[in-house]
């Protein structure tokens, strides 16, 4: 697959650097890799989303007024640390505390809410929104259920106009929980992805074929293809 980038290692950071000097209202966190607007309102809720790199403008793309107030980059195709999630909470937060809004994989969940749960022990008010709106996935009791993927925007989007209207955090997380309850999507590709750091495809299609049913990262554990005529 033809490119363009320097070293895939240093792919995530360059992308941020070019994404802050075209958007001035914006900076980035070198050290954490997190891109936040520069003028944090601390009289409304903060909205935190994050994940793996490589499906922008997911997430750093959603920063802005009327949606998120930082958005936490993971190395392509791979979840933040808590502790990135945890300087996040520390650089957002105001006065009426922070809400994340995660979507449901296992390495997600598992360091936002333990980032929380640092961001708690320090006083800070924190509560998250879990998105799992994908319908290729079967929900259950015994795996990590149905994933988070485009319907997360929306979610991003209510809950952007939820806080800006001043709503205190219980409010804006029921618009954010209400919001992801009626948000379902399935993801359709024409060709396979490429991770930078791999090089190749991660898989193969026919001209003539289609995937219905891909994950986020482009894998096809539920997904079926799909020949044309």
């Amino acid at each position: 697959m033809k490119n363009i980038m320097n070293k895939p290692e240093n792919l995530v950071v360059e992308m941020c650097n070019g994404m802050v000097m075209a958007h001035p209202e914006l900076e980035f966190l070198k050290k954490y890799k997190i891109i936040k607007k520069k003028a944090i309102n601390v009289n409304k809720v903060s909205l935190i989303s994050g994940g793996g790199s490589g499906h922008e403008p997911a997430h750093a793309g959603f920063v802005g007024k009327g949606m998120l107030d930082a958005a936490v980059c993971g190395d392509v195709f791979a979840s933040p640390s808590q502790i990135q999630v945890y300087q996040t909470i520390k650089a957002t937060s105001g006065r009426k505390g922070a809400l994340m809004i995660i979507k449901n994989y296992s390495g997600d969940m598992m360091n936002f809410k333990n980032g929380a749960a640092l961001a708690q022990e320090e006083g800070l008010q924190v509560e998250y929104v879990r998105v799992d709106d994908d319908i290729a996935v079967e929900d259950s009791l015994y795996s990590v259920g149905r994933h988070g993927v485009a319907g997360t925007v929306l979610v991003h989007k209510i809950a952007g106009a939820a806080a800006e209207e001043g709503r205190d955090l219980g409010q804006v997380k029921e618009a954010a929980e209400k919001a992801a309850a009626n948000v379902r999507s399935i993801g359709v590709t024409l060709t396979s992805c490429t991770v930078p750091a791999k090089g190749s495809p991660t898989f193969a299609l026919g001209v003539d074929e289609f995937e219905y049913g891909v994950s986020y990262n482009g894998e096809r554990k539920q997904s079926y293809s799909i020949r044309g005529r």
